[in-house]
């Protein structure tokens, strides 16, 4: 690795680029059944969502900035759900992939028949004891034919320049081809000096083997500099084990957690940040809701403040909330005590309404972290 790995502290200045952030990964349409089983449902609300699309998301609807997603759709009335939901948040489609549905033999063609398709999952978000549950329909999305080569990244990181890049551990792992080419996006990524960030976020239903993921997922971390993962993640993705029950209060996950943290970067020395969310949950229904940003080279953890019996309506994308509202913070130039805030604040706010991506604005982000800070209750707006 010859590269040199952008640091936080080295995120480019909003007037040098034209995009704030730029997300590489799967983006689907999700079929939530409202409060019942979706083996019972007789209707659905329609959304869409990716664990790495979800932050670019956040990054303009919620916080007002500039971003793009890289992707690939079917040029299809699915794909065009997806593509202008994306645009009601805010994010540029531009540098969506599309794949035609002529069957005229390129290699970005199709027919009409569903051989290749737009990714889909239906998730019941759960009640009470009875978990949340996702179904998926991704092996022949259209994001599993992108390869090595396919994206003009020069362009994107050099030409047009970005301050901030994410990827994850879901898309990696999505098919034979995509960790090449998001290896390709960080190398590239880190040429040009953009900071670079990923979720490891591993999903069974995606690579059930775990070996695997992580002899791919070792390649990819030497090119982060913001790494997000918690525990179960990184033992999942990495290896490392964290020897904490599962019941752990906060503070009790917190000390096994940064033993396993500071591991992770004395082996990956080019991470200048690691840091999670923490869900501490009773039931479907009502969790408790931390975070945690550690800064690697001043050996130094920031904590936001503890959320205790949340009732939440969804929990799907509360990670990636976090990872936003953490990358907005930076973006706007606070400091790390704030940016933890910022992510809590947003990953609780996103799970509190249906679907993957935050309903809330920047000012309702501040007023929760106020409000979580004073310990105060909630006060209608009239």
């Amino acid at each position: 690795m010859s590269e040199k790995i952008v640091s936080y502290k080295q995120i480019k200045s909003a007037q040098d680029c034209k995009y704030d952030g730029v997300s590489l990964g799967e983006v689907m349409l999700r079929l939530d059944p409202f409060d019942v089983p979706t083996a019972r449902a007789w209707q659905m609300r329609v959304y869409q969502g990716g664990g790495e699309t979800n932050v670019a998301c956040g990054l303009a609807y919620t916080f007002g900035l500039r971003t793009a997603v890289v992707t690939a759709l079917v040029d299809d009335v699915v794909g065009h759900n997806i593509r202008n939901q994306l645009r009601m948040a805010g994010v540029d489609t531009a540098k969506i992939i599309w794949f035609n549905t002529s069957n005229d033999g390129s290699g970005s063609s199709t027919d009409q028949k569903g051989t290749l398709m737009n990714g889909v999952n239906f998730t019941f978000v759960g009640k009470g004891v009875m978990p949340s549950h996702t179904c998926y329909y991704r092996a022949h999305s259209a994001v599993r034919q992108l390869q090595k080569g396919d994206i003009n990244w020069q362009e994107i990181f050099g030409t047009e320049s970005v301050r901030i890049f994410n990827t994850g551990g879901i898309y990696t792992l999505i098919s034979p081809a995509s960790s090449q080419v998001a290896l390709e996006a960080v190398e590239a990524a880190n040429r040009c000096g953009t900071f670079v960030t990923a979720d490891l976020n591993y999903r069974s239903k995606v690579e059930p083997d775990k070996n695997k993921a992580r002899e791919i997922n070792r390649k990819v971390v030497p090119y982060i500099g913001f790494l997000v993962g918690n525990d179960t993640d990184i033992c999942d993705a990495l290896g490392y084990e964290t020897d904490v029950c599962k019941a752990a209060g906060f503070e009790e996950w917190l000390d096994a957690y940064k033993e396993t943290v500071r591991k992770v970067a004395e082996d990956y020395p080019n991470l200048t940040l690691i840091g999670t969310q923490w869900r501490g949950a009773g039931n479907a229904d009502i969790i408790s809701w931390g975070a945690v940003l550690y800064d690697t080279e001043n050996d130094k953890f920031f904590t936001a403040s503890i959320r205790k019996d949340i009732p939440i309506k969804d929990r799907t994308g509360g990670g990636d909330s976090f990872t936003s509202g953490v990358l907005a913070a930076l973006l706007k130039g606070k400091d790390l005590q704030t940016a933890v805030q910022w992510g809590a604040a947003h990953g609780i706010l996103v799970q509190e309404t249906p679907g993957d991506i935050t309903m809330v604005d920047e000012k309702m982000v501040l007023s929760e972290v106020n409000r979580a800070i004073s310990g105060g209750g909630i006060k209608a707006s009239r």
